[in-house]
Formats: structure tokens, C-alpha cells, sequence
């Protein structure tokens, strides 16, 4: 394993961010901010309590999801998409650098960046409500496998899209709906019966779900259930990932 190589792409993709900090440090903070006034004052005001737990307390697990999964696939698909752009991309096809080593280099930032943005929204949210997180740990297991799994797939769009409209496609059309849909504000309990067993396919339940039992000790579905749905998913993306380099499917056209 060449870690000059890992850190050296790793150090290049953490400057740009670190050039644009105030703005992504901000960013979070006034989402939050008004996810907070939106959902916690105007909904919170109807719904006190979601199965003992405050409402306004409740959707900060779903919250955090949400930006974690949609900044965690923008940045990696971005990272790798900017150089595939301006040809860049061949000069690490061509140095005698293992493709393990570039993934490394560039989900790792993907995934830094996300979980500081992460931690904001967190520190953001003891602001508002009174939040206490029962099993830390595995709150940041969940956390950190969330930002590596979406950085992930995130670098597989980058590789897929052509253009930069392609980049927001996915985010936007796919994944946005399927977190607001998958019990980012609401418990699935909370639905009739036949959206309870719709919701129970869409795999970002289950992200959500094991990240609000971290905190509040409370699941829509059994923790291992959601910690085998984020392993299984990130060897999905492992697999893609590796059949891509091994084939050099938008790579090397």
C-alpha cells in the first residue's frame, strides 16, 4: 500500500474544502437552523412526543442522515468527476498506483468532510433541543459507515455522470426522496399498515432506523438488520468500484 500516494490525493481534495470552510460550515448550521423552526416549532407544536422521545429531539438522527448521504455522495462524486473533466484522471490511471489507493486518496476526503459537516449539524442541534445519545459508539460506527458507504457510491457517480447536471441527478431525484421517505421525520409506526410494509423496502430505513436507536435506543427494524443492509451495501460499491477500474468503464473513453 502506497500511502504517499494516499495522502497526497487525500491532501489535495482537503485544501479545497478547507478553501471554502466558512461556506461549508455555514451551510449545515442555517439548514439545521431552519429544520429546526420548520419542523421542531411548527410540527413539533402537534406532535409533543414521538414514542417518549421529544418531537424536536426525535428528527435529529434523521436530520444528520440527511446531509450525511447527500454531502457524502456530492463530495466523492464531485472529487473524482473534476479530474475525469479536465483529464487529469489519466495521469493516476498511468502512475503505478494500485486503484485501491486512489479510492482511498478520495472517498477518505469525501468521507472527512462529511462527517465534520456531521458533527455540526450534531453541536447545531444541542442548541435547540435536549439531545442525549444512549449508545455512542454505536452512533459513530453508524455514522462513520454511512460516510464511507455513500462517499462510495458517491465516486461511482462521479465516474458515471458526463456532465455536471448528471452529478445532482442521483441526489436530488433518488436519494433526497427515498431519506424523506424513510423515516427521517417521522416513525414508521406512525403510518397505516400498507405504507408500513411499502417503507420497509426502501433501504434508507434502515440507515435511519439504526441511527436513531444509537441515540434514543428505539428502531423502526432490528439493529442488525440495519447494520447488515450498510455492510451489504458498502461491498456493493466495493464491487462496482472494482469492476470499473478492472474494465475501465468511463475511464478510459
Amino acid at each position: 500500500m502506497n500511502l504517499t500516494s494516499i495522502a497526497a490525493i487525500y491532501r489535495f481534495e482537503m485544501s479545497r474544502f478547507f478553501r471554502t470552510l466558512l461556506q461549508s460550515f455555514l451551510s449545515p448550521v442555517l439548514s439545521t437552523s431552519l429544520y429546526f423552526v420548520v419542523f421542531g416549532a411548527a410540527i413539533g407544536s402537534r406532535i409533543e412526543q414521538v414514542e417518549g422521545v421529544s418531537y424536536g429531539a426525535f428528527i435529529v438522527p434523521g436530520l444528520v442522515m440527511l446531509t450525511v448521504i447527500t454531502q457524502s455522495i456530492s463530495n466523492a462524486a464531485f472529487g473524482i468527476y473534476f479530474p475525469k473533466f479536465i483529464g487529469t484522471i489519466y495521469e493516476h490511471l498511468s502512475a503505478p498506483v494500485h486503484f485501491l489507493e486512489i479510492l482511498a486518496g478520495y472517498v477518505g476526503a469525501a468521507a472527512t468532510k462529511t462527517l465534520f459537516i456531521g458533527t455540526v449539524i450534531l453541536v447545531t442541534a444541542t442548541f435547540f433541543v435536549d439531545l442525549q445519545v444512549a449508545h455512542p459508539f454505536a452512533m459513530l460506527a453508524f455514522l462513520l459507515l454511512t460516510c464511507l458507504s455513500f462517499a462510495l457510491f458517491g465516486f461511482i457517480i462521479g465516474i458515471w455522470a458526463k456532465s455536471f447536471e448528471q452529478l445532482q441527478l442521483v441526489p436530488l431525484l433518488i436519494v433526497t426522496p427515498l431519506v424523506f421517505l424513510g423515516g427521517a421525520f417521522y416513525s414508521v409506526e406512525m403510518l397505516p399498515p400498507f405504507w408500513q410494509t411499502v417503507t420497509l423496502f426502501n433501504p434508507v430505513l434502515y440507515l435511519i432506523s439504526g441511527f436513531r436507536w444509537a441515540f434514543f435506543g428505539m428502531a423502526d427494524v432490528p439493529v442488525a438488520l440495519s447494520l447488515g443492509a450498510v455492510g451489504l451495501f458498502f461491498l456493493l460499491c466495493l464491487m462496482v468500484i472494482w469492476w470499473i477500474f478492472r474494465t475501465g468503464w468511463r475511464l478510459r473513453s
